[in-house]
Parts: structure tokens; sequence; C-alpha cells
């Protein structure tokens, strides 16, 4: 089941208004986004997401409001070529929940999981642009040692990179993810709660999605997508995403473009990390333009 994060802080935050336009650029199976639609009466949402599958199951889960959703693929980095095509020139608020989807982490033939075996894919999208992406197989079994230690230490956060790099060129071809999550344990015993192999499957997905790029693309465009008094709301799981928000959003209020309503990130309730415990991990942190 999807459980949307920290649902109410999100639109408490949004300041959703019933004639309002507004934009989710990541629908995932639509918990956010029919949210917004069932406050509106005249608005819009648009729901964009890069994996034309969500898209579809967020139309399904969305019938009882469809009248006042938009559904288009997309990545972060071509958002203002979908309203132009829509022609809206501004927002009202926008969100993003950085946070991967409970579908593509179970789905193993998406090749997310760790716990389902399935082909080393990776790959959020599913459409045409999916074919201009390297795959996480191709980077494993391509990239250098050096360029693999680099990617799992800078995107992972991982301190034994170097160990788990010499691995995995060693065990070369590697094409599943059980082989993967296999062998990182083999090399990297578990002492925690959390796979050993997690901070690497991490960096994998941030590299073949590009995913940092991409939310510097958003960030960069955020002044320009929100009319005055419009509101921005990010939500993210990792350390690398939230410190690239927190930096933005500092440097637009010290511009004198923004203010901010989060002067300290806003973590979810307990209530709700007992309900849905994934919730654990994410941030809030919202603006509203001057």
């Amino acid at each position: 089941m999807h459980v949307p994060v920290m649902l109410a802080e999100c639109l408490d935050y949004l300041n959703v208004q019933p004639e309002g336009v507004y934009l989710d650029l990541t629908a995932g199976l639509g918990g956010h986004t029919g949210a917004i639609a069932r406050r509106l009466t005249t608005g819009m949402v648009i729901a964009c997401d890069r994996d034309a599958e969500s898209i579809e199951l967020a139309r399904a889960n969305t019938t009882d409001c469809a009248d006042r959703i938009r559904f288009y693929p997309g990545l972060f980095s071509r958002v203002e070529e979908t309203l132009a095509v829509l022609k809206i020139k501004q927002l009202d608020g926008l969100l993003a929940d950085l946070g991967v989807s409970r579908h593509q982490l179970t789905e193993g033939g998406r090749g997310f999981s760790l716990m389902v075996d399935g082909p080393l894919d990776m790959r959020m999208s599913t459409g045409s642009h999916a074919a201009q992406q390297r795959t996480a197989a191709e980077i494993v079994n391509y990239e250098s040692e050096k360029e693999l230690a680099g990617l799992i230490f800078s995107l992972g956060e991982e301190r034994r990179s170097r160990k788990i790099a010499r691995a995995i060129v060693r065990a070369r071809p590697i094409q599943t993810t059980g082989q993967l999550a296999k062998l990182i344990e083999g090399v990297v015993p578990r002492t925690g709660k959390l796979h050993p192999a997690t901070q690497t499957f991490m960096a994998l997905r941030l590299a073949v999605n590009r995913e940092l790029e991409e939310l510097d693309a958003l960030l960069e465009a955020i002044p320009r997508l929100l009319r005055t008094g419009g509101r921005a709301v990010l939500l993210t799981f990792m350390s690398l995403e939230d410190r690239k928000v927190k930096h933005a959003f500092q440097a637009m209020a010290k511009q004198g473009l923004v203010s901010l309503l989060t002067r300290h990130v806003v973590r979810p309730a307990e209530e709700e990390i007992r309900r849905n415990p994934p919730s654990r991990s994410a941030k809030l942190r919202a603006l509203e333009m001057l």
C-alpha cells in the first residue's frame, strides 16, 4: 500500500487554495496529487513523474478527482517545457517528494530492490528517456575500480567504498541485484539494521538517474516557476539531497527572493513513523516567494 509521507504537513505548507494551480513533480502513486486535487474547486494539479508506469497508477488512484488533474511524464529539468505546453506562466505551489516509490522498491523487475532478485537496472524512467540512460549493470561492469569507489563514496557516503569496488571488479560480470547484494554482504558483514549494500545501491540509483543533477535543475528554476506568494515544499530522504535543498533555499532567502517557512527542517511525527516506518528519514523544507 502506498502511504504519502507527511501529507498533512505538505498540504499545510502548500496552503492549497481552491482556485489555485499546483504542480506535483513526483506523482508516484497519486497520494499527494489526489489530496491536493480534492481541495480544489476550479483549480488544477499538474502531476508529473519520470516513470510512465507510476503515472498510470496515479491516474487509476485518483479517478474521483480526475477533472482537476493533468498528468504529464517528465523530468525536473523539463518542467518549464511542460508548463509552456499548458500555457501556464507561474504556479501557486509546487511539491516534490524525492523518496523512491515503494512500488519501485518492491518490484524486482526494476532493479531497485535489495530483497527481490532482478536485473541490475535501476532506471526510474520507463519511456523513451530510459533508452538514453546507462543501467546500473553498465556502471558496475564497465567503470574502473577507482571510478566505482569514488561514486560509491560520494553518492552513497559509504566509507568502505574501496573494499566494495575492489570486490565488484574481481567478481565481474554482475547482472542481478541479488548477485550484487550477496557480494557486498560477503565483503562488508551486516552490523546493524541496514543491509550492508544499502548505500552502494543508493549511489548507483543516484548515478543512473542523475538525481542530484535533476534536483539542481529544479532548485534553479523555482524562482521562475512560482508567482508572488507561491510556495515550494520539498521532501528529502537523504543527507545529500537535504543539504542541496537547505543551501539553495538559504541562498534564495539571502537574495530577497523568498521567505523561509521552515527555519529548521520539519520531521514526521512519532505517530506517522509508527504507522509508516519508511517515513522516519523524511525531512521537509518550504518557502514562499516574495
